[in-house]
């Protein structure tokens, strides 16, 4: 049985989620109750955003078939993996801290006893304004961004809300007592 807790980081697409990854990993480092889950993905390595393990397409669809993932899914285009080995964390007691789609909650519930979902948002203008500052996506991608996240509510009473439209430093100090929070009802 698992006696550590997974932390889902779930929020739209410039919403901040990396930014408050890397400060609560920086604020963290060296505690060895926390581990950040190193997502598998099949985009290459070099293609900007979060560090994380390039694989391709096969590779992710054998490991998926194999149960090499603790948690996975498909979002545009792209496979995502956690891997397993979070697994041991979990046995260890450790808080897992990953960042996943809001479309593997459910099942990320009925597979882990102790779990909590932070949440991250920002107002609609604040998101929209991120999305045209990073320079990826058209005006058209743009909008159904938008129209996703209006769409998709998460909620339950595992859900932390962390709201990121001000200081970052701020998000973050609230995503680590979130986190600390976790480990300190062990």
């Amino acid at each position: 049985m698992n006696k550590g807790a997974l932390a889902l980081v779930v929020g739209p697409s410039g919403a901040g989620k990396d930014s408050l990854l890397d400060g609560a990993r920086a604020a963290l480092a060296g505690d060895e109750r926390f581990v950040f889950a190193r997502r598998e993905i099949t985009r290459p390595a070099d293609a900007g955003g979060e560090a994380h393990t390039a694989i391709d397409r096969p590779t992710f669809e054998a490991r998926q078939a194999a149960g090499a993932y603790a948690l996975s899914w498909d979002a545009h285009g792209l496979g995502y993996g956690i891997p397993g080995a979070v697994e041991g964390d979990l046995a260890a007691g450790r808080v897992v801290v990953a960042n996943v789609s809001r479309g593997v909650l459910d099942a990320a519930r009925a597979a882990y006893p102790r779990i909590a979902i932070i949440s991250i948002t920002v107002s609609e203008a604040v998101l929209a304004a991120r999305l045209r500052a990073r320079g990826r996506e058209t005006e058209a991608d743009i909008a159904r961004r938008l129209e996703r996240a209006r769409a998709f509510a998460v909620t339950g009473g595992d859900v932390i809300d962390i709201r990121n439209d001000g200081a970052l430093e701020t998000a973050v100090a609230a995503f680590v007592a979130a986190l600390r929070g976790l480990s300190a009802a062990q």
